[in-house]
């Protein structure tokens, strides 16, 4: 299985992110569905090691948090644009769950993702290299874009099979924010 973590905006801001979906040549758009928010890409498990991931992701406890989509970008980000996506406003709880799932999965025998977390919905994938005017008038026209801040009440793992017309996602599990286990109080462990 290939696996991933995501957190799913609410159905209201999927719709908000789709209504940017025009007046690009040669993309493909990110699917209403498919909108998430990766809090950590896995990779190819085996059937023991997604049940051993699916138990520590349960054990996370979690305070809640509410995220703001704020901003467009590109990567790369200084050269021919290969990824369209939209940023997030800055936010401790939502680095403190991400730090909490990479120790958790470095704990079960994961290897550390090794790269700096850098929060982002991906909006579009190109083709090819898009025109450097459409590109910046696109650009230009949606660098404000800013959607209301939302609850995040669970996040999810995972399974995405790669096919000729793009990745299907599967959820395999949800894990609830704040975490049924107990409300986390100043200076507990993770």
């Amino acid at each position: 299985m290939r696996l991933f973590i995501a957190i799913d905006p609410p159905p209201e801001q999927r719709e908000r992110i789709i209504s940017l979906h025009a007046g690009l040549p040669g993309v493909r758009w990110t699917a209403t569905g498919q909108i998430h928010l990766t809090l950590r890409f896995i990779g190819e498990t085996d059937e023991a090691l997604f049940r051993q991931i699916s138990a520590g992701l349960a054990s996370i406890r979690a305070e809640p948090l509410n995220l703001k989509i704020r901003g467009l970008g590109q990567f790369p980000p200084r050269r021919p644009a290969r990824i369209l996506w939209l940023g997030l406003a800055p936010n401790e709880q939502l680095l403190q769950l991400r730090n909490r799932i990479e120790t958790t999965l470095v704990q079960g025998g994961l290897e550390s993702e090794g790269r700096q977390f850098a929060p982002h919905i991906t909006i579009a994938r190109f083709r090819k290299v898009p025109p450097i005017k459409a590109l910046a008038d696109f650009m230009e026209t949606n660098q404000q874009f800013e959607l209301p801040s939302f609850a995040v009440r669970e996040f999810h793992l995972y399974s995405s099979t790669i096919t000729s017309a793009g990745a299907v996602h599967r959820r395999e599990g949800s894990y609830p924010i704040p975490s049924p286990c107990r409300h986390l109080s100043e200076g507990d462990p993770a």
